[in-house]
């Protein structure tokens, strides 16, 4: 017998409680929490959903039936013989991959970020909450400063979640992403691309381009008149290997290190672009290590900017610089 068939005929809560053991055993940082989400990612439903099978004690096949009442009430063909079962299959398979510590985002096959939802996947880094503070941060600023169509630029796009978070939560905002990494640009015109109907105006006030944010070529033709460039550039140092596998196996090298052994030569040569970009008395916001929160600072400073402040982020560590240029 299977272990797959074993489960079958097990409340969801046993079901969740030995998925939780082996995500533990295995080093997961949230194995609770992934098991349900990847219980519900199987039979097609909502955390809450499982949630609430889980406080009912029901089983697979009731959950299934839960869910098809819930979306077809008394219309509709009934779910399929064996759905249950195929469900059990498929969160097995993926309570197998995030022990083998694949990303969780990589097993869904999107990630939450504000106010959207992003897909992402092999060759593109997967979005942290940290980041979330750094937009927020960018957003406050243009509130209190009362611009009504601000010139935003976001280097080192990635998944592209910076700049379509400004798109969806600063109306008439104009942005401009930048990255280097083909593979991970694709990630971005996907999710530009499935996020226009639920964001007004998104096709033609994000541009993304493909090259080197680090570049002065790069959108040289914005060259002082950007009100705001965000940026989470590469920043880890070249000696200081990330231990948790999600991070070191499956982000790409070029989304993580900064270049240099104390990961500050990516950094820098940002802060100095973002100078050229920007207008007088225009916003740098950028993400940075815990470490090197004095040094960009003093980098800033030096380097076309009147005044540089260290901001932390939800677990209160030195997360990101804000920057005025002079």
């Amino acid at each position: 017998m299977t272990q797959t068939t074993q489960a079958f005929g097990q409340t969801l809560d046993s079901i969740i409680r030995e998925a939780t053991g082996r995500l533990r055993d295995a080093g997961v940082d949230t194995p609770h929490y992934d098991a349900k989400l990847l219980l519900a990612q199987a039979f097609h439903c909502s955390v809450a959903d499982v949630d609430k099978a889980m406080l009912m004690r029901s089983t697979p096949a009731q959950l299934v039936w839960s869910v098809w009442h819930d979306q077809n009430g008394e219309q509709g063909v009934a779910p399929e013989e064996g759905s249950a079962q195929r469900a059990l299959e498929e969160f097995e398979s993926y309570v197998a991959r995030r022990a083998g510590r694949e990303p969780l985002q990589h097993i869904t096959g999107h990630a939450p970020f504000r106010y959207i939802d992003v897909a992402v996947g092999p060759g593109v880094f997967v979005p942290r909450p940290e980041t979330e503070t750094v937009v927020q941060a960018a957003i406050d600023w243009i509130a209190e400063q009362g611009l009504p169509s601000p010139r935003v630029v976001d280097l080192c796009a990635g998944s592209g979640v910076i700049g379509l978070s400004m798109c969806k939560e600063v109306p008439g905002a104009q942005v401009w992403a930048v990255e280097l990494n083909p593979e991970a640009a694709h990630w971005a015109l996907r999710n530009r691309d499935a996020l226009q109907p639920s964001i007004a105006g998104l096709d033609s006030n994000y541009q993304l381009e493909i090259g080197d944010a680090t570049s002065p070529l790069t959108l040289a033709q914005l060259d002082g008149t950007v009100d705001v460039v965000i940026s989470n550039p590469p920043y880890i140092p070249q000696t200081d290997i990330p231990e948790q596998p999600e991070t070191r196996d499956y982000d790409p090298d070029l989304a993580l290190y900064g270049g240099s052994a104390d990961g500050m030569m990516i950094p820098e040569q940002i802060m100095v672009r973002a100078a050229a970009l920007l207008r007088s008395g225009g916003l740098l916001v950028m993400e940075h290590d815990i470490s090197q929160a004095q040094r960009t600072r003093m980098f800033a400073q030096a380097n076309g900017f009147a005044t540089a402040v260290t901001r932390e982020d939800l677990t209160g560590r030195p997360r990101f610089l804000v920057a005025i240029k002079q």
